[in-house]
């Protein structure tokens, strides 16, 4: 029996508690829920995964239920465990809406993405029998129907994948899934007067993206994680419709990147803070080996302010406000078993190198048009894209398409763009008014320049998805295929501009 099987074993019944006990920091032992797990399916035998999209009731408050929507349970999904090799994967729809299953991270041929050309009707199935070749990583999977994404991931379509090759011990990583290995989906959300989660979008909602006054992690509000006296392993996912996290422990510990949205770094890297955006993902170590209690904080969204202050107009603002909150407790619990205590040197991650050879370059321009903004229905109507009583999951696309790309908004009968398979291109993007998470489906880049700088620390694996501030240079590898009957995508994660415009498709052949 492997350490992971001995200790999940021993420990499922403390995993699965659901309050916090006297084992705890004293300062967390105030009855507060206990953080739980998604429920885990592992596909690594079985290379299986099936997924029903439904209904739920999920009661984010106590005493008030809202009617949200998730794969196989109410609200969001399992955690997929998964290996490279063949899968076999179905997606059933047991809603009154199309709906689709994106994999955010997999590299994976356009017909198998889960992009909008692939939506599922009510009552019907869509299956794939796919092959993933990629290194290990903490994937991404959500709905992608244009123009219903952001209310439907918003009411509970998405999840999380590991994609796993079962040598982490081997590592020194931590790997006991819900013990020492966390997966933290990170959301805001906003509630109404009887606590219910709500999805009301005002103008600015729309051109700021909807962001949510109070943290749900996990799909739970005000829980605690409860972490061994050792080395921790936390898989954060920013599942926000917008909101951009940069992230750090409030007694400045550092946070040890061990990977970024593709996989392992060559070694781990000490951080203050992280940048975390809509759809990105980052692995750190934390070490909880002196037994304190510490919450994981993050600054204000840089592209949320009052008054309607947008995106880099904040700056001066920001320096004389402190606008940081609590993302999640965490503390201690002596009861847990210590699998790994200490930090490992080195990874076996490969970074990026794709080199500064001639290849083609293109340029993309993340655009949001003004005109239009106080049209009919702008404001939209109470309940109007939340899947719940008074709600019709409607987006209100009409008058609010005024978002695009390379100044056009997103067509679905329109190829933006024909890449070769097997070739790397250079893409400038560019963001010239809010910071704005820029996604490519069904490819991986290094991120060689930001605004004229060196990239991040967190921005240097490889990426599917990155922050936009200003300008970002990228050499984008294409190694899996899409036809024009069914493309990839390239838009912006902040879901609500996707919906709305900012969005292209792209052929590989």
């Amino acid at each position: 029996m492997n350490r992971r099987s001995f200790i999940a074993g021993a420990t499922a019944f403390l995993v699965n508690s659901t309050m916090l006990g006297p084992s705890y920091a004293q300062n967390s032992a105030n009855n507060r829920p206990r953080l739980r797990m998604p429920p885990l399916l592992d596909a690594t035998q079985t290379g299986r995964v099936d997924l029903t999209a439904q209904f739920g009731s999920t009661a984010f408050f106590e005493g008030a239920s809202t009617r949200t929507i998730g794969y196989n349970q109410g609200y969001l999904g399992p955690a997929i465990r998964m290996k490279s090799g063949a899968l076999g994967a179905r997606l059933t729809n047991a809603l009154d809406v199309p709906v689709t299953a994106h994999w955010h991270g997999l590299l994976v041929p356009g017909e198998h993405d889960g992009g909008p050309h692939s939506a599922v009707q009510p009552g019907e199935s869509w299956s794939a029998d796919m092959q993933v070749e990629q290194p290990p990583s903490t994937a991404f999977y959500h709905t992608h129907v244009h123009g219903r994404t952001a209310s439907d991931v918003y009411a509970g379509l998405a999840g999380v994948i590991h994609l796993s090759d079962d040598r982490d011990e081997e590592r020194g990583l931590p790997s006991v899934y819900g013990v020492d290995d966390l997966s933290l989906v990170l959301q805001d959300r906003r509630f109404d007067t009887r606590d219910r989660m709500a999805y009301d979008l005002s103008m600015m909602d729309v051109m700021h993206g909807f962001a949510g006054n109070v943290m749900v992690v996990n799909g739970q509000i005000n829980a605690v994680a409860a972490v061994p006296k050792g080395v921790t392993r936390l898989r954060l996912v920013n599942g926000s419709n917008a909101r951009i996290y940069t992230l750090f422990l409030s007694d400045n510990r550092p946070m040890h990147l061990v990977a970024t949205d593709g996989g392992y770094l060559e070694r781990p890297i000490a951080l203050e803070k992280l940048l975390l955006s809509p759809g990105e993902r980052a692995e750190l170590l934390v070490d909880f080996g002196d037994g304190r209690s510490v919450a994981l904080k993050s600054d204000g969204d840089p592209n949320q302010g009052p008054m309607g202050m947008m995106g880099r107009m904040r700056g001066a603002m920001n320096r004389v406000i402190d606008r940081s909150f609590t993302v999640l407790d965490f503390a201690v619990d002596e009861s847990l078993p210590v699998g790994i205590d200490v930090l490992p040197d080195m990874l076996d991650g490969a970074m990026p190198d794709l080199g500064d050879t001639d290849t083609l370059t293109r340029h993309v321009s993340l655009d949001m048009g003004m005109g239009g903004m106080m049209g009919p229905g702008m404001m939209g109507r109470p309940g109007s894209g939340m899947m719940g009583p008074g709600g019709t999951g409607d987006t209100m696309m009409g008058t609010m398409g005024v978002f695009g790309i390379n100044g056009r908004p997103f067509d679905m009968g329109r190829i933006d763009f024909e890449v070769g398979l097997g070739t790397t291109e250079r893409w400038v993007v560019e963001s010239p008014m809010l910071a704005h998470p820029f996604h490519i489906h069904g490819a991986m880049f290094q991120v060689v320049r930001e605004d004229s700088r060196t990239p991040r620390p967190e921005h240097t694996g490889w990426k599917d998805t990155v922050l936009v501030t200003g300008q970002s240079e990228l050499l984008v590898r294409f190694d899996r295929p899409a036809s024009a009957n069914i493309p990839f995508m390239f838009h912006c994660h902040i879901l609500e501009h996707e919906d709305r415009g900012m969005m292209g498709q792209f052929t590989v052949t």
